[in-house]
């Protein structure tokens, strides 16, 4: 009995070694995710990594959009559900509906889950395409094709797992116009929820200089902590769209408190349609905003839109390089 009880002791204890170090040999199997972002600019990089990004997805799509009427995107999305993808698809209705209208009918016959987006906001601004719950692309670009190749736009692509995870929660929300606090993940800026408290302390928190991309500009909070920053010693660059010199009253009092700008004005020509904030670029602290998110009080405080601020060195390069070269080729204020 006692030699039975020591034979049993030692095969438990073999069984346990032997699960102990299967449980090593797994995770050693399985390698850690490394969280990417890759920038897209538009337009010189056209609209491949957008495609290729929905063209890449194996079983879910989730895509909240402005304004749709790409026929590529839409018949991907198509292509993508008779394949046996769950394709998701909000579309704004208080603003571009009549626009939208075509794109909804279209993925509604082509089994496409189409949802016209919750009317208790001013609008649905936000730009997002999440694939297989893993990677999503946040953007300031709708998917309109006769501005690709004239408007200045970005995309930023990630797998940052706690970032798509709360975009999806919030996705699941809207598509059934449930109320929802989305969450912040590690680096969202939603509208109506954080995006104020979120943009307001990006500008505030810079010590050296602020390098901003913006189509609307016509938020008197923002524009006091501009003049804020610049009172303080912030070197403020500016590249603004200007069309019919609707932001002349904002642009001269920050051009009068130090800010170097420059100013879009074409409808036809270079459009500035990006809405980017780049902070003390080249230092420890250096962040950069990217979103749908306009410097509006619309924008803030009554739509639905996204953004993030995010610290990707490669990005933060590119972008550095963007706004100088948008500022050379503008006209100064």
């Amino acid at each position: 009995m006692v030699r039975n009880m020591k034979l049993f002791s030692r095969i438990a204890a073999t069984c346990i070694c032997m699960g102990f170090f299967a449980a090593l040999s797994l995770q050693a199997q399985t390698p850690e995710v490394t969280t990417t972002y890759t920038l897209v600019v538009e337009p010189a990089q056209g609209l491949t990594p957008i495609y290729n990004l929905i063209t890449s997805a194996k079983k879910t799509i989730d895509m909240t959009m402005y304004e749709l009427t790409d026929t590529t995107v839409t018949s991907l999305l198509a292509t993508a559900a008779a394949d046996g993808v769950t394709v998701r698809v909000i579309l704004d209705q208080n603003n571009e509906k009549s626009k939208n209208t075509t794109a909804y009918n279209y993925l509604k016959a082509h089994k496409v889950s189409v949802h016209w987006a919750n009317s208790k906001y001013e609008c649905t601004h936000q730009k997002t395409i999440t694939v297989d719950q893993a990677t999503s692309a946040i953007m300031t670009l709708n998917l309109t094709p006769s501005y690709y190749s004239t408007s200045r736009d970005y995309a930023v692509i990630t797998n940052d797992a706690v970032d798509v995870a709360a975009i999806e929660t919030t996705f699941a929300a809207d598509f059934v116009n449930g109320t929802i606090t989305p969450p912040d993940g590690d680096n969202l800026v939603w509208s109506p929820t954080n995006s104020r408290t979120a943009l307001t302390a990006l500008i505030n928190d810079a010590t050296k200089s602020l390098q901003i991309e913006q189509e609307e500009l016509e938020d008197t909070s923002i524009e006091s902590a501009l003049e804020a920053a610049l009172k303080r010693g912030v070197a403020i660059t500016m590249v603004q769209e200007n069309e019919s010199g609707d932001y002349d009253t904002i642009l001269t009092t920050l051009k009068k408190d130090g800010a170097k700008i420059a100013v879009y004005t074409s409808s036809t020509g270079y459009y500035i349609h990006a809405k980017v904030v780049l902070a003390d670029y080249g230092t420890a602290n250096a962040k950069l905003f990217q979103g749908s998110e306009n410097f509006s009080t619309a924008s803030l405080n009554d739509n639905r839109e996204l953004g993030l601020i995010f610290t990707d060195a490669t990005s933060m390069t590119t972008m550095n390089a963007d706004i100088t070269a948008d500022y050379n080729g503008g006209t100064k204020y």
